[in-house]
């Protein structure tokens, strides 16, 4: 959702980092959102440039040029922002893949949008910084942002687009190895995005998902089935959402170990 950082104890929270793992701490709440009897899955990655990936936090000033410094050593394939002291704001996402005028919220069911000049200021990120334009989403004076950044690495990850085909038949799409979480969202279409991962569902073809975007439970839906192969994943539905003929579907992949020591599934 679009609400500002939350330090209720009462729903549960993550009480200690460590180095093989995580502790969760249940609440009062009996809908406690780490650790109730339901089920869960955690998505984990380590902060390093080697793993092309980043984590920043900086207070906005409100002008226009701002820049924040990263450490990921090349320019970033997707930034993803979050403004932790208003209610409102949006989570922002850029694509280096759909340029520095674009942007996708990742709490909204919501088609890409185009020639957006004041969240990036019309400036693609750099291999050590990120510029901002004005906008409260990324760039509020005196407000306090965290900022996710990931760079795509050769059989490892990658942050892309395919294009539909309308076939049940669809595309395979060529990662360099085999996906162990992704996440795809139509940028032409009011759809949710879609989230897998393959401790939920170890075997091909692989169809249960959750939508970041809203609070639904796990979604079984065979209109979003893909098969994960050893060197990317290959679209089997016809359905628009995620196979639109000649719309572009965003991807991003992760494997969950380098490309040498994948098998097929």
């Amino acid at each position: 959702n679009t609400a500002a950082e939350d330090t209720n104890a009462a729903a549960g929270y993550l009480s200690a980092f460590g180095s093989d793992g995580f502790t969760v701490t249940d609440g009062s709440s009996s809908a406690s959102r780490v650790n109730s009897s339901n089920d869960f899955f955690s998505l984990n990655w380590n902060e390093s440039a080697t793993a092309g990936f980043d984590i920043v936090s900086y207070t906005g000033n409100g002008s226009a040029g701002n820049t924040f410094s990263h450490s990921l050593g090349v320019a970033p394939d997707l930034v993803i922002i979050k403004n932790r002291d208003t209610d409102g704001p949006h989570w922002f996402c850029y694509m280096r893949s759909v340029g520095n005028t674009t942007w996708i919220p990742l709490d909204a069911a919501s088609t890409a949008n185009t020639g957006v000049t004041d969240t990036l200021n019309s400036t693609s990120p750099t291999s050590s910084v990120v510029t901002l334009g004005n906008n409260n989403k990324v760039n509020a004076n005196g407000t306090n942002y965290i900022a996710y950044l990931w760079t795509a690495v050769n059989g490892y990850s990658k942050f892309w687009y395919y294009t539909g085909n309308g076939n049940a038949d669809g595309p395979f799409v060529y990662t360099g190895f085999e996906p162990a979480i992704m996440i795809a969202k139509n940028t032409a279409t009011e759809n949710s995005w879609r989230m897998w991962n393959n401790k939920v569902q170890p075997y091909n073809p692989v169809s249960y998902g959750t939508y970041p975007d809203t609070s639904d439970p796990e979604d079984t839906a065979a209109n979003w089935t893909v098969d994960w192969l050893s060197n990317g994943f290959k679209v089997r539905n016809d359905d628009g959402e995620m196979n639109g003929d000649g719309q572009d579907i965003i991807y991003w992949a992760w494997a969950e170990q380098p490309f040498k020591y994948s098998t097929t599934r």
